[in-house]
C-alpha cells in the first residue's frame, strides 16, 4: 500500500516533465546523435549533457517567469516587448508549424514503413497525423500525461535496452568522461547535438502544460525544478544511449553517415550484433521517439496560437483564460493546421530535408528565448523572488551566445547548399 502511495505521489509532482522529454527527443535529435556518434565515437558524448544543462535552463526560467508573475511568457512578451511581438511571432509560428508538421508527419511514416514495409511512408504518415489529432480532439491534458509516460517508458525499454546490450561491459560513466574531447573538425557535429537535443518551440508548450497540471505560485518552483531535473536526465540518457549505439555499431566499423541514413545503417548494424530481435527493438525505439514528438507538438503547440489571438482581440483575463485551452475553437482550428495541411509536403522524394529546414527554424527561435528570458527575469520589479539568479544569468548567456552561434552555422548551411 504504500509503495502504491509513493508512486501516486511521484505521478503528482512529475508530468509535465515527462512530456517536454518526449516531445523533445525526436528524429532531429536521433539523427544528429547518429552522425556526430559515427564519426566520433565516445569523445563527443558529453554534448548530449551540455545540451541537456543548457535546455533546462530556458525552462526553469519560463517556468520562474509564470509561476512569478501568473502569466505566460507570451504575455510577458507583448507587455514588456510590445505589440510587434505578436504579429512577428505569430507569422513565425504558422510557417515553423507548417514545416514541423510535414517533418513529424514524414518522420513517423518511415519509422511505421521500415516496421512494415507492406504500407507506403506516406500513407503512415496520414494515419498518424490524424490519430494524434483525434487522441488530442477527444481527450484531456491528463489522458495525454498517461499516453506520454507510456511511450517514455517504451522508449527507455527498447532505446536504452539496445544501448545497454551492445555497450562493452568495461563501459562506466567514468569511462565515458576519461574519453571526452574535442576532436579537429568536430564543432559543427557537438553544435548540432547540443542545439537538436530537447526541444526548441515546444519548450514553451511546457508553461501549458504546468497550468493544465495545477501548478501556480512561487510556491511550486521546488515542483518544477524537480520535474524538470527529471525530464532533461531522460532526454540526456536517451541523447547517450543514441551516441553509445552509433559509436558500437558505426564508428567502431569505420561506417560514417551523414543525415537519415545514420538511422536506418544503426538499425542495420543491429541486427548484425544482435539479431532481427535487435533491429526490431530499436526501429520500435526509433518509431516512439517520432510518434511521441507529433503527439506532444500536436497537443501543445496549439495554446500558443490560441494565446496570441486572446493577446491581440484583448481578451478579459477569464475569457483568455477559455480560449487556452484544449476545448476552445481557436485551440482546435490550429491542431487542425498542423494535422492537415502540411500532409501536402509528402509528395517530395527527400522527406528529412524537412528536418533541416525545421532545425534551422528552430535554431532561429532559441537565441531570442535566451535573450527575453536574461530581460525578463531581470530584477524583482517582475519577477521578486525568483527572479535570475547568478547561474541563471551564465547559463542563459552561454545559450544565447551558443544558440545564436549555431542559428549562423544552419543558415549558411542550408544557403550553401
Amino acid at each position: 500500500m504504500a509503495g502504491g502511495g509513493g508512486i501516486r505521489a511521484s505521478a503528482r509532482i512529475i508530468g509535465p516533465g515527462l512530456v517536454i522529454a518526449a516531445t523533445g527527443v525526436g528524429a532531429g535529435d536521433l539523427i544528429a546523435a547518429a552522425v556526430s556518434g559515427s564519426r566520433y565515437g565516445y569523445a563527443v558524448i558529453w554534448a548530449a549533457a551540455v545540451g541537456t544543462v543548457l535546455k533546462f535552463a530556458l525552462n526553469e526560467g519560463l517556468a520562474r517567469w509564470q509561476l512569478a508573475t501568473g502569466t505566460t511568457l507570451l504575455e510577458g512578451w507583448v507587455k514588456h516587448l510590445g505589440r510587434w511581438v505578436q504579429y512577428v511571432f505569430l507569422v513565425y509560428l504558422v510557417i515553423w508549424s507548417f514545416v514541423v508538421g510535414g517533418a513529424l508527419i514524414a518522420a513517423c511514416g518511415i519509422a511505421a514503413h521500415a516496421l512494415v514495409p507492406a504500407v507506403g511512408y506516406e500513407t503512415w504518415g496520414i494515419v498518424h497525423s490524424l490519430i494524434a489529432a483525434m487522441l488530442v480532439l477527444l481527450g484531456g491534458y491528463k489522458s495525454f500525461e498517461r499516453l506520454v509516460s507510456l511511450f517514455i517508458g517504451l522508449m527507455f525499454v527498447t532505446l536504452i535496452g539496445c544501448a545497454a546490450l551492445i555497450a562493452p561491459p568495461q563501459t562506466t560513466l567514468a569511462s565515458l568522461v576519461s574519453q571526452a574531447a574535442v576532436p579537429a573538425g568536430s564543432t559543427r557535429y557537438i553544435l548540432g547535438v547540443i542545439g537538436g537535443v530537447g526541444g526548441s518551440v515546444t519548450l514553451l508548450a511546457y508553461g501549458y502544460w504546468i497550468r493544465e497540471k495545477g501548478w501556480e505560485g512561487s510556491q511550486r518552483l521546488k515542483t518544477v525544478r524537480l520535474d524538470l531535473g527529471v525530464a532533461y536526465a531522460l532526454t540526456g540518457v536517451f541523447g547517450v544511449a543514441i551516441m553509445v549505439l552509433a559509436a558500437e555499431t558505426l564508428f567502431n566499423t569505420g561506417v560514417v553517415v551523414e543525415g537519415s541514413e545514420g538511422v536506418v545503417k544503426m538499425a542495420a548494424m543491429m541486427e548484425q550484433s544482435l539479431g532481427a530481435a535487435g533491429r526490431w527493438t530499436f526501429m520500435v525505439g526509433f518509431w516512439g521517439a517520432v510518434a511521441t514528438s507529433m503527439l506532444g507538438v500536436w497537443q501543445g503547440v496549439p495554446y500558443l496560437f490560441a494565446d496570441f489571438v486572446g493577446l491581440m482581440r484583448e481578451a478579459s483575463a477569464e475569457e483568455h483564460r477559455r480560449m487556452v485551452s484544449t476545448r476552445s475553437r481557436w485551440y482546435r482550428g490550429f491542431l487542425i493546421w498542423l494535422a492537415l495541411p502540411p500532409l501536402v509536403l509528402l509528395i517530395t522524394k527527400k522527406p528529412f530535408e524537412l528536418v533541416v529546414v525545421y532545425a534551422v527554424l528552430g535554431a532561429l527561435f532559441m537565441p531570442f528565448l535566451a535573450a527575453t528570458l536574461l530581460y525578463l527575469n531581470h530584477g524583482r520589479e517582475r519577477t521578486g523572488e525568483l527572479r535570475n539568479r547568478w547561474w541563471s544569468v551564465a547559463l542563459l548567456l552561454i545559450c544565447l551566445g551558443l544558440f545564436a552561434y549555431l542559428a549562423v552555422l544552419k543558415i549558411l548551411a542550408v544557403v550553401g547548399n
